[in-house]
């Protein structure tokens, strides 16, 4: 095929052009003069670290250097030199800051749409889901994730709906639409005894003839001759550091990296191919939390899953594999101060995130055992002052907190800060924020990728990549 032509005459290239923003004329991100040295894509793995702020990495990449000796998975590949990188602007159609919804969508529907929809114009218009695309393309699609797989990520490259909210509806949405394997959590939106409607969408997957599996012996013993449901948890799956530690979550749940293997194992024999998206969720909701230990070993199991993409890509030679984020959230890192190394290998010794710890302290529960709790799981000695004020959110005497995430009103913020002393890691906030984030590409298409680009970009680069006509 001669693609340049294809494209050049092709409906992609012109729609690529009007609609990659609604604020103003496209950039020439692509290079038309590389296209004919490059194969395509026949395969694409998009992997999402949901939230993650650029010291999120940077920590990820501390941590197993200084404990383990080695580079993380995802900067080795910068230091080998074997990905094309860039910038991203992840700006919404409502804001410079964007939601999970809104930042999914740009990917997915290739058009900057308002914070809480999901590939919904201001006036209504819907974007055909790029997953539905190559659906009709005739590849196969999937997504997976450790929060609910009808969360915002996973639904922006899938569907359509006016709200991120609908989250029963979005359970359904992927039935109908025959997608081949969607893995989470999640279970409250398909489970009857749950849902609004009393509706068994779990029955309606299997009388279509999916394998629906509940646990991670169930998901490992899945054949891949048929499409799979997973869903392992009533909401999202839990942390990896907690799950580390139990002996019960690890038997019950998978890790990201052992989804994605059995996603691509389920899709990689397809004629034409597969697309995969691998989301680690829990990351933005560790963030929110101001959670170091929810985050940083979050990161490190997505960075597992960077590592199950690479190696699937370097043998099969036809994938593109695409590292990223849709925002920065709550921006933590490591403070400056003498003690900062020693500090932050303190955070190696946590067995528990601190929502664990929050939620095993009760109004009964003494200011011996607060500090009893903590130092158990994160290793460090709390003052009984420091307890107290813990205590207090329990028993009405502290101003109630809020946060995304933190429906318990658990005193997440109060507690990181007390943490900031013995870890030196340090927040900005516990919410989303407009930086620039990294991204970085591998196979065949990462040619494409210029050193800055929007978030909509990334919709046209896949279809360009994969020579799939924008015509549907």
């Amino acid at each position: 095929m001669d693609r340049r032509r294809f494209f050049r005459n092709g409906s992609l290239f012109t729609l690529g052009a009007t609609l990659v923003s609604p604020f103003e004329g496209a950039a020439k991100i692509f290079d038309e003069g590389t296209l004919d040295k490059n194969k395509k894509a026949k395969n694409i793995i998009f992997l999402v670290s949901d939230g993650m702020s650029t010291g999120t990495l940077n920590m990820a990449d501390l941590y197993l250097n200084r404990k383990y000796g080695k580079t993380s998975n995802w900067i080795q590949l910068y230091k080998d030199q074997r990905v094309s990188r860039a910038l991203m602007d992840t700006a919404s159609a409502s804001s410079i800051v964007t939601d999970s919804s809104a930042g999914s969508s740009s990917w997915g529907g290739g058009v900057r749409v308002k914070n809480g929809v999901l590939n919904i114009g201001a006036n209504g218009e819907k974007y055909l889901p790029i997953w539905q695309k190559f659906k009709k393309a005739g590849k196969m699609a999937g997504c997976v994730t450790t929060v609910p797989i009808t969360h915002a990520t996973p639904a922006g490259f899938c569907v359509n709906n006016d709200s991120r909210n609908a989250q029963e509806e979005i359970a359904e949405d992927y039935l109908k639409l025959g997608f081949d394997i969607m893995m989470g959590g999640g279970d409250k939106y398909f489970n009857a005894e749950t849902r609004k409607d009393k509706k068994n969408i779990y029955g309606e997957y299997k009388a279509k003839g999916w394998q629906v599996v509940r646990n991670r012996k169930e998901m490992m013993d899945a054949g891949n001759d048929k499409p799979i449901l997973g869903v392992f948890g009533d909401d999202a799956l839990p942390y990896s550091i907690d799950r580390a530690n139990d002996k019960t979550l690890g038997e019950a749940t998978p890790t990201l990296a052992e989804m994605a293997q059995k996603a691509i194992d389920r899709m990689k024999g397809h004629k034409n191919g597969f697309v995969l998206q691998v989301e680690a969720g829990k990351v933005d909701w560790g963030a929110h939390a101001n959670d170091i230990g929810a985050v940083l070993y979050d990161q490190v199991a997505f960075d597992e899953a960077v590592k199950v993409a690479i190696d699937f890509a370097e043998k099969d030679g036809n994938t593109l594999v695409i590292i990223t984020t849709d925002h920065g959230n709550a921006n933590p890192g490591v403070i400056y101060g003498k003690n900062a190394n020693d500090n932050f290998d303190r955070v190696q010794k946590f067995t528990h995130t601190n929502e664990w710890i929050l939620n095993a302290i009760t109004p009964q529960t003494t200011v011996s055992q607060v500090r009893e709790i903590i130092s158990m799981s994160n290793g460090l000695t709390i003052s009984e002052e420091q307890a107290k004020t813990i205590l207090g959110f329990y028993t009405g005497i502290e101003k109630t907190e809020d946060g995304l995430y933190n429906y318990k009103k658990l005193p997440f913020k109060t507690f990181c800060e007390m943490q900031k002393d013995y870890t030196s890691v340090g927040w900005i906030s516990m919410d989303h924020s407009a930086d620039y984030v990294e991204l970085a590409m591998f196979g065949p298409g990462s040619e494409l990728l210029k050193p800055f680009v929007k978030n909509t970009d990334l919709h046209y680069l896949m279809l360009r990549a994969a020579e799939v006509e924008n015509k549907f």
